[in-house]
């Protein structure tokens, strides 16, 4: 992007790149104002983080594969009211499954590996 949104002299977390392509116009800008660009990430890493005991519990206690609980997850938050829009819950979705250590698209139904 052509500023960092991620890193200010007052703002010191680090966005990272894969949150920065969301708000990306074609031109590699932030297409919104860096305040709003901030708050948003920050409700996403929230969300992700607050979802990683729900989805381990789902996951183990219910027996849903891996796979399924990250395609709930996002269908939920795919919803208008769920207050995200198509590309941060597509982000949310991945970052969820990156604090899990899940890889979606694998055979995750066994844990043996």
């Amino acid at each position: 992007m052509g500023y960092n949104p991620g890193m200010s002299d007052e703002y010191q977390i680090h966005i990272p790149p894969s949150f920065e392509a969301v708000y990306a116009d074609a031109r590699g800008r932030c297409s919104v104002p860096r305040s709003e660009f901030r708050e948003r990430y920050e409700l996403c890493e929230d969300m992700a983080q607050m979802l990683v005991d729900h989805s381990q519990a789902v996951h183990h206690d219910q027996g849903v594969s891996q796979d399924l609980v990250l395609e709930r997850t996002q269908a939920g938050l795919g919803q208008p009211e769920s207050g995200f829009n198509p590309a941060e819950a597509g982000w949310v979705v991945t970052r969820l499954a990156e604090l899990l250590g899940w890889h979606p698209g694998e055979d995750l139904a066994d844990d043996s590996h």
